[in-house]
């Protein structure tokens, strides 16, 4: 028994073709912006490439962009069947191929869906690129002169500001390494060789951060060096006293933005996997209701149009069956090709 049978006559018919036809063009627009959104989002992630650990985190980009290409390909060729489908001579030539065309929507309809999710599950694996690379990137801060890293430093000081955050976890990343170049200290004072010779690797390191991690709404001027040193500025307290630099992490700020532009990404997509499931039932109907003309010579005769021909359960083993008969046909021609291979030579 066929699954959500409906009645159609001519005007019928040729009111769903028109509708599909018209959603279809809708869902190359659709295409686009699937497109266009893969492609914004990977411009995106180069901008900051230096600061994450691995390519990977352009299959998500890549993806949309392939699949945005499809959609527009898939949709025009849709709109075009029902086009046709008005017109019984051009029509004809498109019937052998609807069968595996709409098999092929409904797997990409999936696929679709599986590209939705990714795009919210792919805030766990960018966390730890992010937090990695943004590791390294404060480490390499101080490397103008190092081919590769020259423009480290313009990096992620444009960075600091762009997403008022500082250092990798917090602004603390900074008291750890030295990010002031050896260029710029002067050996032969005093404080320099303490601040060296106290620490196990002869790095130079300092309760400070760089002028970028400073908070320009703060009314205080910027206290960006010897921050944990009460004595040093007056009426400060750094245990208790709002520091004047921005106290959220990078790598928590990158997420943020990342994140919800994954997520705004990942709801349109889903949004656009509903239009294509709709567009393909249109189809399936389109493609029914003139299967079963009561006459087909006669184009104003009365038919049926269904979502399948069968019930749920019929389908699901009729693709079963079909599925298992392609698999024992391939291990039948394997093992004829076996038993026609002559013998080995003694």
């Amino acid at each position: 028994m066929a699954l959500l049978t409906v009645k159609f006559d001519l005007k019928k018919r040729v009111k769903l073709a028109q509708t599909v036809w018209f959603m279809y063009w809708f869902a190359v627009m659709a295409g686009v912006l699937v497109f266009s959104m893969g492609l914004f989002f990977k411009i995106e992630l180069r901008k900051r490439s230096e600061l994450m650990d691995n390519s990977e985190s352009h299959l998500l980009p890549n993806l949309l962009i392939l699949m945005g290409l499809v959609l527009c390909a898939i949709n025009a060729v849709g709109g075009k069947i029902c086009y046709d489908s008005l017109d019984p001579s051009k029509f004809s030539k498109w019937k052998p191929l609807l069968g595996a065309f709409l098999g092929g929507c409904v797997a990409f309809n999936a696929l679709l869906l599986l590209t939705a999710l990714l795009c919210f599950l792919m805030r766990i694996p960018l966390q730890f690129t992010l937090a990695e690379g943004l590791r390294n990137a404060v480490r390499f801060y101080k490397d103008t002169d190092t081919p590769g890293r020259c423009y480290m430093k313009r990096t992620v000081d444009l960075m600091q500001m762009e997403f008022r955050c500082c250092g990798s976890r917090d602004f603390r990343d900074w008291f750890e390494i030295q990010w002031v170049s050896n260029r710029y200290l002067d050996f032969s004072a005093k404080e320099v060789k303490d601040r060296i010779g106290s620490n196990v690797d002869g790095q130079y390191l300092m309760d400070g951060v760089p002028f970028s991690c400073c908070n320009p709404s703060s009314p205080r001027p910027c206290i960006q060096f010897q921050m944990t040193n009460n004595t040093a500025h007056y009426s400060y307290d750094h245990y208790t006293e709002e520091l004047n630099v921005w106290r959220r992490g990078c790598s928590e700020a990158l997420l943020a933005y990342y994140g919800g532009m994954m997520n705004t990404i990942g709801a349109l997509v889903i949004l656009v996997t509903l239009l294509e499931v709709g567009v393909t039932v249109g189809l399936q109907y389109v493609q029914s209701s003139l299967a079963s003309l009561a006459n087909p010579e006669d184009p104003e005769s009365e038919s049926e149009g269904w979502l399948l021909e069968k019930s749920v359960r019929e389908t699901f083993t009729d693709i079963t069956a079909k599925m298992k008969a392609v698999g024992k046909g391939a291990k039948v021609e394997e093992g004829g090709e076996e038993a026609a291979a002559p013998p080995a030579a003694s």
